[in-house]
């Protein structure tokens, strides 16, 4: 086959890829508005008090028996249509809707056509049912909630990565970094909230204890894809080991990463010890090297995370308190961490800094 018709051939194939993806996408977005306005009509009609959570149950033997080839109008389906609607109904993240309906306690029942809500523009379609399904069965707080959609709108998360990310306590541990981000937050002009985490986790590592930091190393670039997945969108590797030649000696950092949204290096040092004060010191010397001899001219200042296995947050506040150079400490576990704990420190750190 001549080379120019095997593009010609390529193209056409990419446009019909292109397409598919597209209705798939439609299909979804129409999906979802249909599961917000039934679940609207449901709330509507449990809230005025005409239908008792029995009918919900006949709702759905009609709808199975009326139309027995029609999937996902179970009752348990009908009654997490009608808690979306109402999770979301008065939330930000449903940016197209018009203003709720007054009067919803009168007699006078709504037409259909008044409930339908237009929502083809909102953000709660542009992530399938199973993604809903997921965040709402295993996220509490509407903050939370929200999150988790922007985020796999963002990350374009499939459900398992999703639900990876919620079972990990991805949302605590962005929020308790997000506390501390004062700290060095006037030292650069990016906005840094939401992109790094008070302590990752790597449960896909199995590495045995004790291990060293060679070990912690070599494991992570083993799993990079999975590593990638934990850092969050936005990360781009640059290298293990880079060189950084100061004077006539050679030193070396550990994981170095580029960050597309704050356009800047951001050197990942890794410590399978309690953090030391001491470990800023060599953090400090390598973005200093790293700012002078390899940032490009267009690029921001560097940024650097200090991984320890365990931290001490007064320590750690004492440490930062006169470090000028923009750097943070987080943890690491190899397991996944009890949520509840995550909750509790995150509520004892909010406490602490209204008290303050």
């Amino acid at each position: 086959m001549e080379i120019h018709l095997k593009n010609n051939f390529t193209e056409i194939k990419t446009l019909i890829a292109q397409t598919k993806q597209k209705a798939l996408l439609a299909v979804n977005q129409q999906l979802i508005i249909l599961y917000w306005n039934v679940g609207k009509y449901i709330f509507l009609k449990l809230q005025n008090a005409e239908w008792g959570e029995k009918i919900v149950t006949q709702l759905a033997d009609f709808l199975k028996t009326e139309e027995p080839d029609l999937k996902g109008f179970s009752s348990r389906n009908l009654f997490k249509m009608k808690q979306f609607y109402e999770i979301y109904k008065n939330s930000e993240i449903v940016l197209s809707l018009p203003p709720l309906l007054e009067n919803t306690n009168s007699e006078i029942v709504p037409t259909l056509s008044a409930l339908f809500d237009d929502i083809s523009n909102s953000l709660i379609t542009k992530v399938s049912w199973s993604h809903h399904t997921e965040i709402l069965n295993k996220a509490k707080t509407l903050e939370e909630k929200e999150y988790y959609i922007l985020l796999a709108i963002k990350e374009k998360l499939s459900v398992r990565d999703l639900r990876r990310q919620m079972e990990s306590g991805y949302f605590e541990r962005t929020m308790l970094a997000n506390k501390t981000l004062p700290l060095i937050q006037s030292q650069i002009p990016q906005n840094l909230t939401n992109i790094f985490k008070d302590s990752y986790v790597f449960e896909f590592l199995n590495l045995q204890e004790p291990h060293s930091e060679l070990d912690l190393q070599k494991a992570l670039l083993q799993n990079l894809k999975k590593f990638l997945l934990e850092l969050g969108g936005g990360f781009t590797f640059v290298g293990e080991n880079v060189r950084l030649q100061v004077g006539i000696k050679d030193f070396y950092t550990d994981l170095l990463f580029f960050h597309r949204d704050l356009q800047c290096l951001v050197v990942f040092e890794l410590k399978i010890t309690d953090f030391e004060p001491a470990f800023l010191g060599q953090l400090n010397f390598y973005l200093e090297a790293l700012d002078r001899d390899f940032r490009r001219p267009h690029e921001n200042l560097s940024i650097g995370v200090l991984i320890c296995k365990q931290k001490d947050s007064e320590v750690v506040e004492y440490a930062m308190s006169r470090n000028l150079s923009p750097a943070l400490v987080a943890e690491y576990n190899t397991k996944f961490i009890d949520k509840q704990v995550l909750k509790n420190k995150l509520h004892e750190l909010i406490q602490i800094m209204n008290n303050q």
